[in-house]
C-alpha cells in the first residue's frame, strides 16, 4: 500500500511511519525540508502546506494519506500570531489534500483520508460527563479549531473517500506529554495539578498507532472516532500512578495560579479535560492492549 503522511516526524508521526514500514507499506512523509530518504520504505518530500503544489500528486496516487500536521499547541504563548498559526498548520493543509482526495475519487480511484483532530472539540471541560463521538461540541478557541480542522476534511467526503477523523487524546509515549509530567516525580516533588478532579483521556503511543491503522485498513470506517482508552482517571489517580510506577512520592500539588502564571491560557488545557470515550472503535472490533493506566505507564516507564 502506498502512504502518504503528513506531522510523520512528530510524536506520533515517527511511530506510526514506523509501524506502517515494518508491514511493508511504501510511505512518504511531506516536510517542509529536502527530499530524502529516511530508511528503505519512508522517503521525505517537500511539501508546500498552505499552497498547492506538485506535492499534491503524491496524493492523487497513495492508497491512503494520513493528516498528522499542526503546530504544536503548547508549543508557544496564546498570542494572536499564534492561535493564527495553528489554525494555518491546521486548515489549509487539510483542504489542500482534501481536494487532491476528491480528485483522486472521480479519477476513479478509492483512497482513504485519516485526518487528525482532538478531543478537545468537547471543550475544556470540569465535568465527568461521557463523551462519544456524538457528543456536544465546546465553543471555547481550541474547540472551534477542531471544528474548523474537521470541517476542511469536506471536499474529499463530498467527492465519496473514505474520511475517518481521529479525535486524538493525551498520548502517553516516550517522549511526548509524559515526559514533562514525569520531570517532577523524578526530581521527588512530582504531583497532581489544580484541583487534580479534571479528566485525563489517555491513550498508549502504540494504541495510537494501531488505532490509526485500523482506521486505514478497515472498510466502512468513517467519520469521527476518539483515540481515547476505555478508562480515562482523574488528574489525581493519574498523578498517584505516575508515583507508584517510578516509586516516587506524588503529594506535590501544582496549583492553578501558578500555572496560569507560567502559562496563561495555555494552563487551561492541564487544568480542565474531557472523559472521551472510544465509541467508534469499540463498536466497529477495535481492541486496546492498554486499558487501564497502570498497565500503560508501567509498560513506558518500565526501562527508563
Amino acid at each position: 500500500m502506498r502512504v502518504v503522511v503528513t506531522g510523520g516526524t512528530g510524536f506520533v508521526g515517527s511511530a506510526l511511519c514506523a509501524a506502517l514500514a515494518a508491514r511493508g507499506d511504501d510511505v512518504t512523509i511531506l516536510t517542509r525540508g529536502v527530499a530524502r530518504e529516511l530508511e528503505p520504505a519512508i522517503h521525505a518530500i517537500p511539501w508546500t502546506p498552505g499552497a498547492a503544489g506538485d506535492w499534491q500528486r503524491y496524493v492523487e496516487e497513495a492508497d491512503a494519506t494520513i493528516g498528522l500536521a499542526g503546530a504544536g499547541v503548547m508549543d508557544e504563548k496564546w498570542t494572536p500570531a499564534r492561535l493564527a498559526e495553528l489554525h494555518a498548520s491546521r486548515i489549509a493543509p487539510t483542504r489542500l489534500i482534501a481536494e487532491a482526495i476528491a480528485r483522486a475519487q472521480t479519477a476513479g480511484r478509492k483512497p482513504v483520508f485519516v485526518s487528525a483532530s482532538a478531543i478537545g472539540i468537547y471543550g475544556m471541560r470540569m465535568d465527568d460527563q461521557k463523551l462519544t463521538e456524538t457528543g456536544v461540541h465546546g465553543s471555547d478557541v481550541l474547540a472551534k479549531l477542531c471544528e474548523a480542522w474537521e470541517a476542511a476534511t469536506a471536499p474529499a467526503r463530498d467527492a465519496g473517500a473514505r474520511v475517518p477523523i481521529a479525535r486524538v487524546g493525551i498520548v502517553l509515549g516516550p517522549g511526548g506529554a509524559l515526559q514533562r509530567m514525569v520531570a517532577p516525580f523524578r526530581a521527588f516533588v512530582g504531583g497532581p495539578v489544580g484541583t487534580g478532579t479534571q479528566i485525563m483521556s489517555w491513550v498508549h503511543l502504540s494504541d495510537a498507532v494501531r488505532a490509526l491503522l485500523f482506521a486505514v485498513d478497515t472498510a466502512g470506517f468513517d467519520g469521527p472516532f476518539n483515540v481515547t482508552a476505555p478508562n480515562a482517571v482523574t488528574m489525581n489517580e493519574l498523578a498517584a500512578t505516575i508515583g507508584k510506577v517510578l516509586h516516587r512520592p506524588s503529594f506535590v500539588r501544582a496549583p492553578a495560579f501558578a500555572l496560569r502564571a507560567a502559562l496563561g491560557e495555555r494552563a487551561e488545557l492541564a487544568l480542565t479535560g474531557q472523559r472521551a470515550t472510544p465509541a467508534a472503535l469499540l463498536a466497529a472490533g477495535f481492541r486496546f492492549s492498554f486499558e487501564h493506566v497502570r498497565d500503560a505507564l508501567a509498560d513506558i516507564l518500565a526501562t527508563r
